[in-house]
Protein backbone atom coordinates (compact mmCIF):
# COMPACT_ATOMS: atom_id res chain seq x y z
CA UNK A 1 0.00 0.00 0.00
CA UNK A 2 1.84 3.68 -0.98
CA UNK A 3 2.46 5.48 2.11
CA UNK A 4 0.30 8.92 0.25
CA UNK A 5 -2.95 8.91 -1.47
CA UNK A 6 -5.15 11.75 -2.87
CA UNK A 7 -8.33 12.71 -2.58
CA UNK A 8 -10.04 14.56 -5.10
CA UNK A 9 -9.66 17.76 -3.96
CA UNK A 10 -6.47 19.99 -4.16
CA UNK A 11 -2.93 18.91 -3.62
CA UNK A 12 -2.51 21.24 -0.61
CA UNK A 13 -5.46 19.57 1.01
CA UNK A 14 -4.39 16.05 0.16
CA UNK A 15 -5.02 12.83 2.57
CA UNK A 16 -1.94 11.28 3.59
CA UNK A 17 -2.29 7.40 4.66
CA UNK A 18 0.44 5.86 6.56
CA UNK A 19 1.10 2.42 8.13
CA UNK A 20 2.77 3.39 11.21
CA UNK A 21 3.30 -0.04 12.92
CA UNK A 22 2.18 -3.75 12.79
CA UNK A 23 -1.29 -3.17 14.02
CA UNK A 24 -1.87 1.14 13.57
CA UNK A 25 -2.82 3.37 10.92
CA UNK A 26 -2.81 7.27 10.79
CA UNK A 27 -4.74 9.07 8.29
CA UNK A 28 -4.05 13.05 7.90
CA UNK A 29 -6.03 15.86 6.20
CA UNK A 30 -5.91 19.52 6.46
CA UNK A 31 -9.36 21.01 6.13
CA UNK A 32 -9.72 24.65 5.20
CA UNK A 33 -12.39 25.08 7.99
CA UNK A 34 -12.57 26.57 11.39
CA UNK A 35 -11.96 23.71 14.24
CA UNK A 36 -15.87 24.07 15.46
CA UNK A 37 -17.18 23.55 11.97
CA UNK A 38 -15.10 20.66 11.29
CA UNK A 39 -15.81 19.09 14.69
CA UNK A 40 -19.67 19.51 14.06
CA UNK A 41 -19.28 17.17 10.87
CA UNK A 42 -17.84 14.59 12.83
CA UNK A 43 -20.03 14.83 16.19
CA UNK A 44 -23.28 15.52 14.12
CA UNK A 45 -25.32 12.83 12.85
CA UNK A 46 -26.97 14.36 10.05
CA UNK A 47 -23.69 15.94 8.85
CA UNK A 48 -21.41 12.93 9.61
CA UNK A 49 -24.38 10.88 6.98
CA UNK A 50 -23.56 13.48 4.25
CA UNK A 51 -19.96 12.42 3.81
CA UNK A 52 -18.54 9.09 6.06
CA UNK A 53 -19.52 6.46 3.31
CA UNK A 54 -17.12 6.91 -0.21
CA UNK A 55 -19.77 7.24 -2.80
CA UNK A 56 -17.61 4.64 -4.85
CA UNK A 57 -18.65 1.26 -2.91
CA UNK A 58 -22.18 2.11 -3.65
CA UNK A 59 -23.30 1.44 0.12
CA UNK A 60 -25.60 3.64 1.98
CA UNK A 61 -25.36 4.90 5.65
CA UNK A 62 -29.06 4.14 6.44
CA UNK A 63 -28.77 4.94 10.25
CA UNK A 64 -26.63 6.75 12.60
CA UNK A 65 -27.50 7.05 16.01
CA UNK A 66 -24.58 8.95 18.04
CA UNK A 67 -24.44 9.99 21.28
CA UNK A 68 -21.24 11.66 21.27
CA UNK A 69 -20.03 11.92 25.16
CA UNK A 70 -17.71 10.40 27.23
CA UNK A 71 -19.40 7.28 28.04
CA UNK A 72 -21.78 7.39 25.30
CA UNK A 73 -22.53 5.06 22.43
CA UNK A 74 -22.79 4.91 18.48
CA UNK A 75 -24.71 2.56 16.19
CA UNK A 76 -24.22 2.83 12.04
CA UNK A 77 -26.28 0.99 9.93
CA UNK A 78 -25.32 0.10 6.44
CA UNK A 79 -26.88 -1.29 3.60
CA UNK A 80 -25.32 -2.60 0.04
CA UNK A 81 -27.39 -3.90 -2.69
CA UNK A 82 -24.98 -6.99 -2.64
CA UNK A 83 -25.83 -8.08 0.99
CA UNK A 84 -29.38 -9.76 1.81
CA UNK A 85 -29.04 -7.92 5.40
CA UNK A 86 -27.63 -4.54 6.89
CA UNK A 87 -24.38 -4.15 8.43
CA UNK A 88 -24.30 -3.04 11.75
CA UNK A 89 -21.18 -1.68 13.77
CA UNK A 90 -21.43 -0.09 16.97
CA UNK A 91 -19.25 1.27 19.72
CA UNK A 92 -18.53 3.27 22.52
CA UNK A 93 -16.93 6.94 23.27
CA UNK A 94 -14.37 7.01 25.65
CA UNK A 95 -13.58 10.37 25.05
CA UNK A 96 -14.78 13.49 23.74
CA UNK A 97 -13.52 16.40 23.58
CA UNK A 98 -15.44 18.95 22.01
CA UNK A 99 -12.94 20.59 19.03
CA UNK A 100 -9.98 19.28 20.25
CA UNK A 101 -10.78 14.90 20.64
CA UNK A 102 -13.07 12.18 19.72
CA UNK A 103 -12.10 8.44 21.20
CA UNK A 104 -14.26 5.44 20.59
CA UNK A 105 -13.95 1.80 20.67
CA UNK A 106 -15.38 0.08 17.53
CA UNK A 107 -17.38 -3.46 19.43
CA UNK A 108 -19.18 -5.08 16.80
CA UNK A 109 -15.93 -7.88 16.65
CA UNK A 110 -13.08 -8.67 18.99
CA UNK A 111 -11.07 -7.27 15.77
CA UNK A 112 -12.28 -3.93 16.27
CA UNK A 113 -9.71 -1.17 16.93
CA UNK A 114 -9.97 1.85 18.83
CA UNK A 115 -9.79 4.72 16.98
CA UNK A 116 -8.86 8.30 18.13
CA UNK A 117 -9.75 11.52 15.92
CA UNK A 118 -8.26 14.62 17.17
CA UNK A 119 -8.81 18.05 15.76
CA UNK A 120 -5.80 21.05 15.13
CA UNK A 121 -7.16 24.40 14.10
CA UNK A 122 -4.03 26.96 12.63
CA UNK A 123 -5.07 29.87 10.91
CA UNK A 124 -8.64 29.23 10.41
CA UNK A 125 -8.07 25.55 8.84
CA UNK A 126 -8.34 22.80 11.02
CA UNK A 127 -5.51 19.62 11.06
CA UNK A 128 -7.72 16.16 11.38
CA UNK A 129 -5.67 12.96 12.62
CA UNK A 130 -7.44 9.65 12.33
CA UNK A 131 -5.56 7.44 13.81
CA UNK A 132 -6.83 3.60 14.01
CA UNK A 133 -4.91 1.04 16.78
CA UNK A 134 -6.20 -2.25 16.30
CA UNK A 135 -5.54 -5.34 18.44
CA UNK A 136 -3.93 -7.43 15.86
CA UNK A 137 -2.06 -7.54 12.97
CA UNK A 138 -4.62 -9.22 11.11
CA UNK A 139 -7.51 -7.17 12.21
CA UNK A 140 -4.85 -3.96 10.70
CA UNK A 141 -4.72 -6.08 7.68
CA UNK A 142 -8.44 -6.72 7.03
CA UNK A 143 -9.43 -3.05 7.55
CA UNK A 144 -6.81 -2.02 4.92
CA UNK A 145 -8.01 -4.42 2.61
CA UNK A 146 -11.30 -3.21 2.91
CA UNK A 147 -13.24 0.01 5.14
CA UNK A 148 -9.47 1.46 5.41
CA UNK A 149 -9.37 2.05 1.83
CA UNK A 150 -11.78 4.65 1.64
CA UNK A 151 -10.60 7.10 3.91
CA UNK A 152 -9.15 9.58 1.56
CA UNK A 153 -12.29 9.62 -0.53
CA UNK A 154 -14.36 9.75 2.63
CA UNK A 155 -12.13 12.63 3.81
CA UNK A 156 -12.59 14.25 0.09
CA UNK A 157 -16.29 14.01 0.44
CA UNK A 158 -16.10 15.97 3.94
CA UNK A 159 -14.05 18.09 2.49
CA UNK A 160 -16.72 18.93 0.11
CA UNK A 161 -19.34 19.45 2.62
CA UNK A 162 -17.10 21.36 4.79
CA UNK A 163 -16.69 24.47 2.16
CA UNK A 164 -19.85 24.55 1.82
CA UNK A 165 -20.63 25.13 5.58
CA UNK A 166 -17.48 27.22 6.04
Amino acid sequence: MPNEKEGSSAVMNRTVVERKSDRELVVKRTFDAPVHIVFEAWSKPELFKQWWVPKSVGMSLVSCDMDIRTGGAYRLVFSHPAFDQPMAFFGTYREVTPNQRIVWMNEESDEGAVTTVTFEENDGKTLVTFHELYPTTAALEDALAGSAEGLPEQFAQLDELLAGRS
